[in-house]
């Protein structure tokens, strides 16, 4: 009989791993690394309650850390299958694995070099060298191509609208029934890529919960982002944006890309300092399999929201270092997006505790993260092992969200002709997870089920 187990993803929002099995065969969706506190990256560390060797697929939903960061490890562990997803989160998958396995390098390195880990010698979780590896594995989709599996399943990949690549993947066991596995859905008439796409049944489904207890702001986001940059370049201050370098990064910038078409682009030099960002941009620049109609026509006519005479790439760290030195205006828009690593984690270490600093804040931070006691406005946060005051202003832009909040994810089950029989709650902390089940069985009367983590339940 079919069955899901819940390996990550439930109870919290990030280490997405959903393991499916059916007729002796085992198929893993999304491979994702906790984030948060140290308890949640404590996780990264325990072995996979199922052997790596004996999963005999795994299907990523898009290119986020907390979907595809896990990978490199678990290919490390033993895994040799096969990895599909999308031609855009392979794109990206090749972007972020590297530059992630770097980055546990270094931060091994720094940890060892300076003794701030509590164990020694600190290790990474998994290597660059890991990384290239688990990329060998991937095998790119088109959306809508059907793919066959072990055991007489298939599956295909349809546009979930949450960042380039993003999908829902819709899987069908060999008895004929369907799962519909939703990563992260995203929302409606936003900037670069197209709308979530309607479904109208599944037998099972499995949705987040991120926003499932709150509405995005309805601000309008090209206008308060007109504001903040018009009173940077007056007062001439340093705007810190920490941000996701897959989605988050390209939409800021085609706000600002908007703002300067209208001609209301201030004096204000942007920088992307980060390399994955980079990267991660040319790639939104290539995929037009992903572009909504106004992108579409932008790429076709010329006016790239990416160009270099409106964005300044960071290609080097003596580069970076610079600005942290330099006076405004100006903005620098570095990963990682939750402040938990990166070249975001330098700039606030120099500028946090400067009034002139605006760190403005455009996407979800998850509990224990530095991102997090900042927007809490914790007065002292610890940066690289040294205690840092938080002088600098600090705004959140909640309009930005590349998730879907309650009232849109409940548009979009309302295309839905017939209830699923079950409808899995994940990705979200426990709070938003009640709140989007009360929504859900209120609104449209489901059977819903808030999993725990290792919670498993027969498919019948």
């Amino acid at each position: 009989m079919p069955s899901i187990t819940f390996h990550g993803a439930a109870g919290t929002v990030t280490g997405s791993r959903h393991l499916l099995e059916y007729d002796g065969h085992k198929v893993l969706v999304d491979c994702g690394l906790f984030q948060g506190g140290r308890e949640l990256k404590a996780k990264n560390w325990e072995p996979f309650p199922v052997d790596p060797d004996e999963v005999d697929a795994v299907l990523l939903t898009h290119a986020h850390t907390d979907h595809i960061g896990f990978l490199p490890r678990f290919v490390r562990n033993g895994y040799k299958g096969p990895v599909y997803a999308t031609s855009g989160t392979v794109g990206l998958c090749r972007v972020s694995l590297p530059d992630g396995g770097r980055l546990q390098e270094e931060e091994a390195r720094y940890h060892n070099r300076h003794q701030t880990s509590r164990h020694q010698p600190a290790e990474p979780l998994f290597t660059e060298g890991d990384a290239y590896d688990a990329l060998k594995l991937m095998k790119p989709l088109h959306y809508h191509q059907w793919q066959e599996l072990p055991g007489g399943a298939q599956f295909r990949m349809v546009p979930a609208g949450h960042i380039l690549g993003s999908a829902f993947i819709e899987f069908y066991f060999a008895n004929g029934e369907r799962i519909l596995m939703g990563g992260d859905l995203g929302r409606y008439d936003t900037p670069i890529i197209k709308d979530p796409t309607p479904m109208d049944f599944a037998e099972y489904l499995v949705i987040e919960s991120t926003y499932g207890n709150r509405l995005h702001n309805d601000g309008d986001a090209k206008e308060k982002i007109a504001e903040i940059v018009s009173e940077a370049e007056r007062n001439r201050r340093v705007i810190l944006i920490p941000s996701f370098a897959i989605g988050r990064t390209q939409e800021i910038l085609w706000y600002f890309h908007l703002l300067e078409k209208e001609g209301r682009w201030p004096n204000l030099r942007v920088y992307v300092d980060s390399p994955m960002a980079n990267k991660a941009t040319l790639l939104y620049t290539e995929s037009e399999e992903d572009h909504d109609a106004d992108m579409k026509i932008d790429m076709r006519e010329g006016h790239s929201p990416f160009r270099d005479d409106m964005v300044h790439l960071v290609r080097d760290r003596n580069m970076s270092k610079e600005l942290n030195h330099a006076n405004g205006p100006f903005i620098v828009i570095a990963g990682s997006g939750m402040c938990n690593g990166g070249r975001i984690v330098h700039h606030l270490k120099a500028r946090a505790s400067d009034p002139s600093t605006l760190i403005l804040f455009t996407g979800y931070q998850a509990d224990g993260t530095l991102g997090r006691r900042i927007l809490d406005g914790q007065a002292e946060v610890r940066i690289l092992g040294a205690e840092i005051p938080v002088r600098a202003e600090v705004q959140r832009l909640d309009m930005l969200s590349a998730h879907a909040d309650y009232g849109e994810m409940l548009r979009w089950l309302g295309n839905f002709k017939e209830a699923p029989k079950k409808t899995f709650i994940v990705h979200g902390e426990p709070d938003a997870a009640l709140a989007q089940q009360k929504h859900i069985q209120e609104m449209l009367g489901w059977d819903t089920i808030i999993p725990a983590q290792g919670d498993k339940f027969e498919l019948s």
